[in-house]
């Protein structure tokens, strides 16, 4: 008998992958929306070298499935392995046809399962001095996942976002992260102003950026433990969020716009937090 845990991953060869063979309906793609990436996905997908090669690298990621341009399916042997999933080979095209002419997919996509969420508990017992990243209703799946990748680059210890006014942690966030979403976890919470409570009662500082804040975050005596949060470009940070911080920070700027996109706040920050923390400032 065959030994199943030594069978090849399966490659299919034959035909138009099997989303050209379906019903718009059955996919969740319509005809007249090509599945556009910025917005909700029917289905836990990532695409991308960068964002496919980290999913890849990543034991905790379960994959499904995957569809690789011969191209493609050299570059990521390595990262992909031993792994075993089903390869179909595609063109462009299909990946094109699939996620809308205007995405950059680089020939690369996957179908996943969701990665495993931590609790808020888990979250506070790893952060170990590191800054926690809260975000109050970011819903541009691209800002998120910019905001991702500033928080593996300068060790953040997690992502907190409420479930709904949330971007969906694949597609076009797990492309902009370029691979963060791998090794930055998120938590999702019902309840923005009760999170912020039990960090409090954690003993975890919670900063509030805003452009009115009342100390630049500059010269803000950083506690052992903090959290960060950030608010939607415009809205800002909602009022319960802001009343639930212990305070309220703003970026210093001397230049001739007022504010930053929240991406980059979050990576002004992060840095500033990193220097701090490491002793560099």
């Amino acid at each position: 008998m065959t030994d199943p845990t030594n069978t090849p991953p399966k490659k299919q060869h034959s035909g138009a992958p099997h989303w050209r063979k379906k019903k718009p309906s059955q996919t969740g793609f319509s005809s007249r929306d090509h599945a556009p990436a910025a917005e909700k996905t029917s289905e836990p997908i990532i695409f991308g070298m960068h964002a496919v090669e980290a999913a890849l690298r990543n034991p905790a990621r379960v994959i499904k499935a995957a569809f690789f341009t011969d191209n493609a399916e050299r570059r990521l042997a390595e990262a992909r392995g031993d792994r075993k999933f089903a390869i179909t080979p595609v063109s462009p095209r299909d990946l094109d046809h699939r996620l809308g002419p205007d995405t950059v997919h680089q020939g690369a996509l996957i179908e996943v399962e969701p990665l495993p969420e931590p609790s808020l508990d888990q979250l506070l017992t790893s952060a170990q001095g590191r800054p926690i990243i809260i975000l109050d209703q970011v819903t541009d799946p691209h800002n998120v996942g910019a905001i991702l990748r500033s928080a593996a680059v300068f060790g953040a210890a997690g992502l907190i976002m409420t479930r709904r006014h949330s971007p969906e942690p694949w597609g076009v966030l797990a492309k902009s992260a370029s691979g963060a979403l791998e090794l930055v976890p998120i938590v999702y919470v019902p309840n923005l102003a009760r999170a912020i409570a039990e960090l409090r009662e954690a003993f975890c500082s919670v900063i509030g950026l805003d452009g009115d804040g009342p100390e630049p975050i500059e010269t803000y005596k950083w506690p052992d433990q903090v959290a960060i949060v950030l608010g939607a470009e415009g809205k800002g940070l909602r009022h319960l969020t802001r009343n639930s911080c212990d305070t309220l920070c703003r970026i210093g700027a001397d230049g001739p716009l007022a504010s930053l996109n929240v991406s980059n706040a979050a990576a002004v920050t992060l840095h500033l937090a990193s220097m701090r923390r490491r002793g560099l400032s």
